[in-house]
């Protein structure tokens, strides 16, 4: 099964670089670089995909774009902060072949050696494992087929990776491959651990009990 990969960006000039150079090494059958307007040189650094796309602006809307001009078997979503441990591509294959498996993502690994992210780390494989919900930075990967099934990304400035996984959910499980993706730990170092942690999983209880998403936004910052 063939995987294309789709990179959203938008000002991500500083990490894209080494996040396309594991990608590389992974050997997809493409990676789509898709913009949301950067003004500083993500464009120019983006040449080294396979495809550099202009998108409308919003990750979600970004990510359909990619989606719709893609041409692998397989859609990986991947941040552009976010690394792949070697493996990774071939991992996520063995993944959806599984029976009643729809979606995956990896064992994400905030690239921090302080032993609170290591809490952090499990507790997302936790979530994935008891929920099902995926959050982006994960890197969720799913097939072709599916993701147009059910309609692809909601159009929301929020917590689109949640929507989606919510919607898979009813197809089928999501799994966490036995690969690592390594995170930049850049929101974490900015905004604090405990305050980031403590933020994400309030506004996903917001949003569980009926708070729109695009309400939320204004209360994630944009970290860069």
């Amino acid at each position: 099964m063939t995987i294309s990969v789709i990179i959203p960006t938008l000002n991500e000039a500083s990490c894209l670089t080494e996040t396309l150079r594991s990608v590389r090494a992974e050997r997809p059958r493409e990676i789509l670089v898709v913009d949301g307007g950067s003004t500083d040189a993500t464009c120019q650094l983006a040449r080294e995909a396979d495809r550099l796309l202009q998108g409308p602006r919003g990750r979600a809307a970004q990510m359909n774009y990619g989606a719709a001009h893609a041409s692998g078997e397989i859609l990986l979503f991947l941040h552009a902060d976010c690394t792949l441990e070697p493996g990774a591509l071939d991992a996520a294959t063995e993944c959806l072949r599984l029976r009643g498996v729809v979606a995956g993502c990896f064992r994400m690994t905030v690239a921090d050696e302080k032993p609170i992210y290591r809490l952090v780390d499990a507790a997302a494989t936790a979530r994935v494992r008891l929920t099902g919900l995926i959050y982006g930075d994960q890197g969720l990967f799913v097939e072709r087929r599916m993701f147009e099934r059910i309609g692809g990304f909601p159009l929301l400035r929020l917590m689109e990776d949640v929507f989606l996984s919510k919607k898979l959910r009813r197809h089928g499980r999501a799994v966490v491959a036995p690969r690592r993706i390594f995170v930049s730990p850049r929101r974490w170092q900015r905004q604090g651990v405990v305050r980031q942690t403590l933020r994400n999983w309030t506004l996903t209880a917001l949003a569980a009990a009926g708070v729109h998403p695009d309400r939320l936004a204004a209360f994630y910052p944009v970290v860069r």
